[in-house]
């Protein structure tokens, strides 16, 4: 089994890891990587792709039935090498099931697929969660792409993220690994969001109450990156402290645990139920832009 996939058209190229299918690339033609290098020394990643939990539970642990399962941060997709199922110019899936290291974190039977195609001048990702048990399956599935920062030759301090509608209601903060019970004032206004280091002081921030379902990312005059998510309700936007090279656009269904939440892991906000045989889709695509779009006056 390879290592990664390369996909590509005459206008764009992907490579797709086989561990975790995370992308690791997005090349458009005559222009250069959108995606974040992955430089260990300041965060390993690329996009790494979070099931069955976004963020961390609270003490590390899910609970399910009243029995106790250790669970890491973001879930064990983005350790585990999956199935490449196909392979073609433009197309690639990949496949993960349920094993028994999955069963001793996470009680359930699963199958997810991740297929990446590319259309045009854009990179579609769809994830299909189907439960082949007989009886209900609980889970919560994000994205975490990093994108460069800067993009291309524009000034790193001159990058917003422009997003498709009014985003008015407070966000969420984390308070340690969990989130926090106070909402805070948007920083968006007129539907931009200026990406300042110190944003970050405090962690990821966290839209659980969004109206947009496609962002924007760049700076004025220089190359951008769009990114739309109609399945996904949530959005976290996160850069590691301090002046990384990075900036990370993360659709989510669910987020970290409320603080002091210590329950039924169905039962915590953002968590989906599927019912025995039920499939679940959740569409993306990414598509760089040479140039970042006018900004509202």
């Amino acid at each position: 089994m390879p290592d990664a996939v390369t996909i590509r058209n005459d206008r764009l190229t992907a490579t797709i890891a086989a561990k975790g299918a995370e992308l690791q690339s997005l090349v458009p033609a005559g222009g250069a990587d959108v995606m974040w290098e992955g430089d260990p020394a300041v965060w390993g990643w690329h996009a790494p792709n979070l099931f069955p939990i976004v963020g961390a539970l609270t003490d590390d642990t899910l609970i399910h039935e009243g029995k106790s399962y250790p669970v890491k941060q973001h879930g064990f997709l983005r350790h585990s090498v999956c199935d490449v199922v196909s392979q073609a110019t433009d197309t690639c899936t990949f496949r993960l099931t349920d094993n028994e290291d999955t069963q001793a974190q996470y009680p359930f039977a699963f199958e997810l697929m991740i297929a990446y195609r590319i259309v045009a001048d854009r990179l579609e990702g769809e994830w299909s969660l189907r439960n082949p048990a007989q009886e209900a399956l609980y889970a919560s599935v994000g994205l975490h792409p990093a994108f460069r920062r800067p993009l291309g030759n524009a000034p790193r301090a001159a990058h917003v993220v422009l997003f498709d509608k009014s985003e008015p209601a407070p966000i969420r903060r984390l308070a340690g690994p969990q989130i926090g019970p106070e909402p805070k004032p948007t920083p968006v206004q007129d539907r931009v969001l200026h990406v300042r280091d110190e944003l970050f002081d405090a962690g990821a921030i966290i839209f659980d109450r969004l109206t947009s379902r496609k962002l924007t990312y760049g700076a004025p005059g220089g190359p951008a990156v769009e990114l739309d998510f109609p399945d996904f309700p949530d959005l976290g936007i996160w850069a590691k402290p301090g002046a990384t090279p990075f900036l990370c656009l993360e659709p989510w269904q669910g987020m970290a645990s409320p603080q002091g939440f210590a329950g039924e892991f169905s039962k915590k906000p953002g968590v989906i139920a599927l019912a025995p045989g039920e499939t679940r889709l959740w569409r993306y695509s990414i598509r760089p832009l040479r140039e970042m779009p006018a900004l509202p006056s």
